[in-house]
This record gives structure tokens, sequence and C-alpha cells, in this order.
């Protein structure tokens, strides 16, 4: 039997909103059949109707949709065997460019001077009276800073921080919520309006008023009344404003201030008055993936130290507090929130900078519930002060985008399993609107190169595709006239290196080609390489350019300007110093242009530009052999020797041959049996240094590497407890205290950042051996690499097509080897005595002796 197991819109089954003027359409298929194919499918769209064999993005042709028009797309496939199956998605069109009749406004009475912080949150206030019976109502808005709006009182949407965090200066996201089931007829309508990051204070620099001098509002309640006439309530200066609400403080770094006995119904309100601007962006409809809250999560301990209780939740994770209080009247809870622990119990804050993290609850007499809604924390430890324990139920709400969870892995190792939930959990804490570094410190910023690193494993983990566009459409917007890539996206009062602000800058830069080209690996839309092309090609004009500034013959592609510029091989835990992590990035940038060229290369090839595929293959060509001609002996072997100067050319295959490379592989082992099979690789390497081995026939090599528990090493940091990935391959010591001393960054260390996550790539498609040979899986290998004393592992992925999956075990001397392939693709399988089966789809069941 033929199923439709997934029809999408704009990759949404529900809840789409668009201003697409042409939204896309997805599906993937289920049947019972093996070797099932798509023979045709029909979508259609009111009078529209399309006949396909694509399942991924079929645009809309159609006549010019309405706006605030809500429509139903239909989908009948028909597979070889003639079966069919149906299904529908309904979506929603947005304001299509519809001139606001709102405009925004603030309070003009509030000045708001001070340096680094965060404003006291505005909260603006409407009376409505209708007085027909209401047939449909949506509220559409967006602010300067982060809101959130309530009707008589009760919240109208689960989602934080929104508008969300875009490139202000060019783009500014609204967003729809239906309040038809909300109205009365006579309605309060409430908006609160927290400095965020557009007001607020943010970066590590503590800026703040980087895009707009306070908070400002833009809304509009549209009604369409049961006959058939509507009405738009905007935003103007009729509404009420006022500072003296109960929430006292929203700062993303330093927390929230909350009085609970402070009643809007009693603070004096002043009248709103219009807000000119400093920034005119393109206001569309929300098309990100919004930050809501998931698990919760319960204390597995508590202890009182001194005056306050420390509470451990088991998992460090980016979230906030659920505090379930018996009160009294002006009764003050405070709450701090760190990572880690200092050695007498309490909780240790300065790895937090100058970030406050705290939440401050005033209670009102009574029962009571506070859940902090401008401000995230990154904790695993809180210590609450002001009540006593038994008057409190605590818990606490993990935050991060509403990503889809697509990808698993499992195996035999206890250790391994613990590793793929830190990396899970890494991704969560990290992906809050935008990929950040981390979420406890004064930072949380869109950093490149943590992302550039992580992509894949990322994309097999979740499905990135809406929350990847909104972040790349602001990389386009921000890029250097020179063609160069802010290292924070959006930028946001961040630039690095500040001398040079055209500076390119070697792995983090590279995001502008590495994060598309992984988002279409995972999910087969060449639309992504379509947006990004342009801005791809001009960053590699920009590594030429700094490449051969001054520079003559072969040495024009050694990237070499000056290490303070670069990151080179970042937190490498071989050598101590950021200065000589920095220093590294004549091999590091090298490597980065020939990877950047030869991936654009391949991604002209697909686009259809033949010229630009030739040209790009030149240039990788030319940096590969210049890294082998000035930076080795020509015959494999560094003059210099560190691991990552190893690893990037032989993963890229930058060695003119295959004797030369192997020479370049027997001199990467010969460094890690000398550094005891503990990693030595900084950003750049990391992702790449297992596939460098095993894939070179250095199998039982990398295995030892990772299954490695000494320090540095992924699995070290699993045995002394770490439950998200680190910044720092040392974080912790044995006895669970920070050893990092003088080390130039100022005491940087970050117990819940992603990048080193990115060997989860390697447990997908070398341990479960389950590996796209196609975008979007249409076509995949199963071949997994046995080792380490594995004796089972599975991994599966939501394909676009469908679940594929590799699930395999060793018992009794037999290797057995359980495949799922999805409708309409192919499946290379190689089992390990190197037998090679091809598949349709279906699920099988492979055998051979081990």
């Amino acid at each position: 039997m033929l199923k439709v197991t997934r029809f999408s819109v704009e990759n949404l089954t529900e809840g789409c909103v668009t201003d697409a003027k042409q939204p896309s359409f997805s599906f993937s298929l289920e049947s019972d059949r093996q070797n099932v194919t798509l023979k045709k499918a029909l979508i259609r769209l009111g009078n529209w109707k399309k006949e396909t064999t694509s399942q991924i993005s079929v645009p809309y042709e159609g006549p010019a949709l309405k706006p605030f028009t809500c429509y139903e797309a239909k989908l009948e496939v028909t597979d070889d065997a003639g079966e069919t199956a149906t299904s529908a998605v309904a979506f929603e069109t947005g304001r299509l460019d519809t001139p606001w009749t709102g405009e925004w406004i603030s309070d003009p009475a509030f000045l708001f001077t001070e340096k680094g912080v965060s404003p006291v949150p505005m909260v603006f206030r409407k009376a409505v009276s209708l007085k027909k019976p209401v047939k449909r109502a949506i509220i559409n808005a967006t602010a300067m800073g982060i809101y959130d709006v309530a009707l008589n009182g009760k919240r109208v949407s689960d989602r934080y921080f929104a508008p969300g965090f875009t490139s202000y200066p060019n783009t500014l996201l609204y967003q729809t919520y239906d309040v038809t089931g909300l109205l009365t007829g006579s309605d309060i309508l409430d908006v609160t309006v927290a400095g965020g990051w557009a007001v607020g204070s943010f970066v590590f620099t503590r800026g703040n008023r980087l895009i707009h001098d306070r908070q400002a509002l833009l809304l509009e309640l549209r009604v369409t009344y049961e006959d058939g006439s509507s009405e738009v309530i905007g935003t103007d200066s009729t509404w009420q404003v006022t500072e003296e609400g109960p929430y006292r403080l929203g700062c993303i770094y330093d927390g929230e201030t909350y009085d609970a006995r402070i009643s809007l119904d009693s603070v004096t309100w002043r009248s709103a008055a219009a807000e000119t601007l400093k920034v005119n962006p393109e206001i569309i409809a929300d098309d990100g993936a919004p930050v809501i809250a998931h698990e919760e999560l319960k204390p597995i301990s508590a202890k009182k130290i001194g005056d306050a209780v420390i509470y451990d939740f088991g998992q460090n994770f980016a979230g906030v507090v659920r505090l379930k209080i018996s009160g009294k009247e002006g009764q003050v809870i405070k709450v701090l929130h760190a990572e880690i622990l200092k050695a007498d119990g309490t909780l240790n804050l300065a790895f937090l900078r100058s970030a406050k993290a705290t939440a401050v609850y005033t209670c009102k007499a009574g029962e009571q519930e506070y859940i902090p809604r401008f401000t995230y924390m990154g904790f695993r430890y809180i210590s609450i002060e002001g009540i006593d324990e038994a008057d409190v139920e605590v818990s606490a709400l993990a935050l991060y985008s509403d990503l889809r969870r697509i990808g698993e892995f499992r195996c035999s190792d206890p250790l391994l399993n613990q590793l793929q939930s830190n990396i899970v959990w890494g991704a969560k804490s990290n992906l809050v609107d935008i990929p950040t570094d981390c979420p406890q410190r004064d930072e949380r910023m869109g950093w490149t190169g943590d992302i550039c690193v992580f992509g894949r494993t990322a994309c097999f983990n979740f499905d990135m595709t809406r929350f990847l566009s909104k972040w790349l459409r602001d990389m386009r917007a921000e890029q250097f006239k020179g063609g160069g890539i802010p290292n924070t996206i959006p930028r946001q009062g961040y630039g690095f290196p500040t001398t040079m602000p055209d500076m390119a800058v070697d792995w983090w830069d590279d995001a502008c080609i590495m994060v598309p080209w992984a988002d279409y690996l995972a999910n087969g839309d060449i639309t992504v390489l379509e947006e990004n092309y342009g801005m791809m090609k001009k960053y590699i004009k920009a590594q030429l350019f700094w490449a051969g500034l001054l520079s003559f013959g072969k040495h024009r592609y050694i990237w070499n300007t000056p290490g303070i510029f670069h990151f080179g091989d970042w937190v490498a835990p071989d050598v101590p110093k950021m200065g000589q992590w920095q220093a590294r990035a004549k091999w590091t940038g090298t490597a980065s242009i020939n990877n950047c060229a030869n991936t654009v290369s391949k991604i002209a090839a697909i686009l259809g530009h033949k010229e630009d595929e030739t040209y790009y293959r030149g240039i990788a060509e030319k940096a590969a052999d210049a890294y082998s001609s000035i930076l080795t002996d020509g015959n494999g072997k560094l003059l210099e020797e560190f691991q990552t100067a190893y690893v990037l050319p032989i993963y890229l295959d930058m060695f003119a041959t295959p004797e030369i490379k192997a020479n370049a592989t027997s001199n990467l082992v010969r460094l890690v049996e000398k550094n005891d099979y503990c990693i030595g690789t900084g950003f750049p390497g990391t992702p790449y240094i297992l596939f460098a081995l095993a894939d070179n026939g250095e199998t039982e090599t990398a295995y030892r590497m990772l299954m490695n528990t000494k320090c540095p090493s992924w699995l070290y940091e699993v045995r002394v407890g770490a439950t998200t990935i680190w910044e720092r391959w040392d974080g912790l010591d044995e006895n669970g205290l920070c050893p990092i001393g003088d080390d130039g960054t100022g005491g940087m260390i970050s117990y819940n950042h992603y990048a080193a996550g990115a060997v989860g790539d390697f447990l997908y498609r070398r341990i479960a051996g389950l590996e796209a040979t196609a975008p979007g899986y249409r076509s995949f290998a199963v071949k997994p690499v046995l080792g380490g004393g594995l004796t089972a592992a599975c991994a599966s992925v939501e394909t676009p097509y469908g679940k594929a999956a590799s699930d395999w075990k060793i018992e009794d001397g037999t290797f057995t080897l359980n495949v799922t392939v999805p409708v309409n693709t192919d499946c290379t399988v190689t089992l390990p005595d190197g037998t090679v089966k091809t598949a349709g789809s279906g699920t099988y069941t492979y055998t051979c002796a081990v």
C-alpha cells in the first residue's frame, strides 16, 4: 500500500504563513512493497495543477495568490505499479506586500542613555471594542526589541524572542497570530517589548542601542466579521504605553527581573507616539524556525549551601527556570545560573564574564508560577535564594528553535551514545534563532566558524532548511563589498578584525559555502545553491585577493596574511596560546582556498555554469599544488608538523599522487601515536581527522583516537561527566575544576560549544555507514566501518524521500545488517567482507561472516 508520509508547504506541514509568491511543496512516501518508484505526482491549488516526478520544492506557478487568505493544496501520487495515495496541506498567505496601516510607535518620553545595559521593558496597551460577530481575527506584529502579546491577559503564542534575530537594517520578520478564539467583543491588548538584540545590551563589548534608541512596536489586529466586512486596528497614537509594568528588566545576558505585585490596571499610562526608525528593513512574514520551549527538566539533586539551595538538572542546556511558588507578598526570589560548580559546591559564575544570568522574582501573595520570557541562560546548575525549598517546585524548560528532529544514532558503546547525546544537546543549546557559539556567557553570537564545521552534523540530526535559509539571507545582506564575511551573522555591533573590516577569514567565512552545501546534501533543494552562489563567488575572490597580496608565483595561493586577522587552528590543544592557534593560518587558510574552490566548482556544475566549474577547479588545484610545494617537502612530509596541517590536505585530497597522500597519512599516524592517540586539532581539523585516518587505511588508528578517554579527547569529556560538547578539550580536570590559565583569551571557556561535536558526522557516515551519494539521499550508501570493539550500531535519518536507516550487529561471528530504503530512492550496500549489493525501496537484511 502506498502512503504519503509527509506533505509540506515551505517545509512546514502545519502553521505556515508565507509571503512567498511561489510557495514550494515537498512530499515523502512509504510503501509495503519493495523497489517502488514514483511514476507521477499531481499537485493542485485552486484551478492550478502541476504534474511532476520531483518530490522536493515543487514551486507553485499559478495565478497570483491573494494576501491574508487560507489555501489548501492537494496531492495525488501514483507509483510504478499504479497504486495511488493522496494528501493535503493547508497554509495561509501573509501580507504579500500589503502596506501597513498601523505605524511604528514608541514612548516619546522614554530616554534610554545608560551604557552596557538593557532598557526597562515597555508595555503597549489598546482597548478594543468589536460591535459585530467575528468570523476571524489575526494579529500581525513586529518590533524593535523582542515582544510578547497578551489578549485579555492570555499570551497569544508559545514562542520566545519574537520577531527573531535578523540583520535588522536589511530584514525584519513579522509574526501572525490567530486570536479569533480569544476575542470577547470588549478586549484589552497588551504587548510587552524588551530590548532584545536591537535595543538591549549585546556583544561582549556590551554595546546597546545598536539598531534603535528605544523599543518600538508595529502591529495590526485584522478582523473579518461574519457579515463579510472587515476592520484593521493598527498601532497609532491612540495606544497607551508605560515602563511601569511587572517586567523590570529583560536582557539577553543579564537576565530578567519581574515584580508580580504590579498590575497593569494600576500603573500610569501615557499616549504612545509615532516613531521613525533609524533603519528601513524589508518587513516579511516569519520564515525561520521560532524559539519555543521543548523538554521540561527536573532537578536530580538539591543541596542547601549557606542561604541558597543548589539544584542540579543533570544536563547542561539553554533555557529558563520554571518555578511554582507558594509565596508571600513582597518576597524576593533570586535565581543564579551556571554550567559548573566550584570546589565548595557553589556556582562557578566567573566564566559568564559580564553576563549576570540572573532571574529575580518578587512575589504576590499565594500560589503563582514564574517562567522568564525575555532572556535565556546556559546552565546545568542553579542557586535559589529567598524561599524555602518546601515552598517552591523547581523545573526548567529547554529553549531552542522549533527544528524537526530527523536523525538518530546509537551503538553498543555507552560512552559513544553519551557523546551523541552531548552532540545533540550542544546543538539544541546553540540553535536559538541563529546558530550561536554558546548559550551562557556574554556572547551567544552568530559565529560563522562553529556552524561551518558543524553544518553536516546539524543537518543529519535536524531539518535545518528554514533555520539556515533565514540566516544565510542575513549573511548575503551583510557580506562586505570586497567579498569577506563578518565573523558573526548578524554582525550586530561586532566586527573582527576591526582594523580591517573587509578582511576575509578562513574557515569562518567559509560558512558562506560550506553551510549551503551541507544543507543541499541533506535536503536536495537546489534553491539554497542558487540563492547563495553569487556570495560564494565573491568570497573566493576575496580569498584570492588576500592570499595574493604582495605575493608572487605559487605563493599567491598561500593565504598568509598576519595571524591576528585569522583564527587559524582555533583552540588546538597541542599548543597553549591563542597566538599559536592563529599563527597556523598559513596552513588552514591555504586548505580553505582549496576546499572552497573545489566545492564551488561542484556547485557550478550542478547549476550548469561550465566555465565557472573549470575556473574554480583550477583554483583548487593551484592551492593544492602550492600547499604541497611550499609547506611540505614534496613527498608528504610537512616542513612544520601538526595534526591539522596533515588532516586537511589528506581529507581534501590535495596531494598530487596516492603515494604522496599515503606518506602524509603515515606522518599523521606518527603524530597521533606520539600524542598517545589524543586529539590535537582545532576547529578546522576536528571534523575531518577520523575520516582522514579511516578512509586511508588507518581504521584502527581512527578508532583508537575516537575511543580514547584520556585528555584531550571526545570521550574524556564524557568520562568526567560532560553532557554537552566543550569549547576547550581540557575544560575540566579529573577533579571537575578548570585548569585553563592565561592563554590570551581572557578566560574563554564554555561547556556548551557544539563545534567539536562535528565528529558526529563520522559516527553516522562511517560507524553506521549511512551516507548520501546524491543530494537529499536520492541515492545513498550503507557501508559500515567496523572497529573500536563495537558490536552494534544503527543510524536513521528522515530524508526528503522518507526514512533511510542502517542497523547492524555482530553476534557469534556473524555480521547482520538491516537496511531501510525510502520509496523512489536506491542504496548501495557494502558488507565488511567486500560484498556489494544494490537495493531499491524497502527493508532488507544482509549477513556475512566476520
